[in-house]
């Protein structure tokens, strides 16, 4: 049976930082399923300026890394959950950003997912990208 890892993000400018995360997250199952945050949702949580590339092109560039195996948008945390729910990986991977926050599984949506957290890679988010860019 193949084991499915779940992560979630926006991954609006594609950066290595996204590629270690993905390439971690395949280590440690089959399938790789990917839900991206919309670009409704996006802007709701990140600000008018976001995101940079639209939700069908940020789903194309992950589609088309090897170690991804789906993409799924989602608008809302309720969706999400949804995604979980039906979904219902064996792990779940988040950024060690998300440690100390209130991730959705501790609502206890599924409780046979394992939780497990990316050292995240210094230097590397699509926040101070744009501000370099900006710059």
């Amino acid at each position: 049976m193949n084991k499915i890892v779940f992560t979630n993000g926006v991954f609006d400018i594609l950066h290595k930082g996204h590629l270690d995360l993905l390439r971690f997250c395949k280590e440690h199952g089959d399938l790789l399923i990917i839900a991206i945050d919309s670009d409704k949702r996006v802007r709701e949580t990140k600000g008018n300026e976001r995101p940079i590339f639209n939700q069908f092109d940020r789903k194309e560039m992950l589609e088309s890394l090897r170690f991804v195996d789906k993409v799924i948008v989602f608008d809302s945390l309720e969706q999400l959950k949804e995604l979980h729910r039906s979904i219902a990986p064996d792990i779940v991977v988040k950024g060690s950003d998300w440690k100390n926050k209130n991730i959705y599984l501790s609502d206890g949506i599924h409780e046979k997912s394992k939780l497990i957290f990316f050292p995240l890679s210094d230097g590397y988010s699509t926040t101070s990208i744009i501000k370099k860019i900006r710059n």
